[in-house]
């Protein structure tokens, strides 16, 4: 099975920055996606950023220019810089994977979240 670890989520105020980390440790044969969705209170999830297993990247169109995806391969962990931070933007964020891993082959894990808040 995968496990993810995220870190990085806190307070700032508007125009600040985090970023936010996911490490996929386990058994790990290849990564097809890794990624950040959010969910607000009263929204539905929805898609932030993510970077496939060639590097390609997506965003959401609102946090492009403001927010980079970025990974380490070596370490299975993906990176979301925020930087110009916005009311708007205050969410529990959730890394994704998806990939094959041993044992159970191709799955999708979540990880737990962390908050991001941004107030002044």
């Amino acid at each position: 099975q995968v496990q993810l670890v995220e870190s990085g989520g806190g307070s700032v105020e508007p125009g600040g920055s985090l970023r936010l980390s996911c490490a996929a440790s386990g058994i790990i044969f290849s990564i097809s996606a890794m990624g950040w969705y959010r969910q607000a209170p009263g929204k539905q999830r929805e898609l932030v950023a993510t970077v496939t297993g060639g590097g390609s990247t997506n965003y959401e169109d609102s946090v492009k220019g403001r927010f980079t995806i970025s990974r380490d391969n070596a370490k299975n962990t993906v990176f979301l810089q925020m930087n110009s931070l916005k009311p708007e933007d205050a969410a529990v964020y959730y890394c994704n994977f998806k990939g094959d891993v041993w044992s159970r082959g191709y799955v999708e894990v979540w990880g737990q979240g962390t908050l991001v808040t941004v107030s002044s």
